[in-house]
């Protein structure tokens, strides 16, 4: 099974704003609250890290979350974000082009 590397669109905005990660496609103007998990993804969506490590290391370590459950929800979620071109997603490490912080 090949591996999911994942970045952040850089047609993006995203903020932290009272424990929640708020994420706004500024082509389209959709919007996202990302709950803890989630933005624990967002996070460590840096192109060179493995979607399959990032549940394992990030989710699965802060998280008490079964792996196989974590995942499939983590696919999910990659798999809605990137239909909104907030996510990029590739089966290959994706060159960093310094993805926006979250302030």
């Amino acid at each position: 099974m090949p591996e999911t590397y994942i970045t952040r669109s850089s047609a993006i905005a995203a903020r932290m704003l009272a424990g929640e990660m708020m994420v706004m496609n500024s082509m389209d103007s959709t919007f996202f609250t990302l709950n803890e998990v989630a933005t624990a993804i967002w996070q460590a969506a840096d192109g060179r890290t493995p979607l399959r490590e990032i549940v394992r290391s990030q989710v699965c370590e802060q998280f008490d979350i079964d792996a196989d459950q974590a995942q499939t929800d983590a696919e999910q979620f990659v798999s809605e974000l990137s239909q909104h071109g907030i996510l990029l997603v590739s089966d290959q490490p994706i060159p960093t082009t310094r993805a926006p912080e979250a302030r």
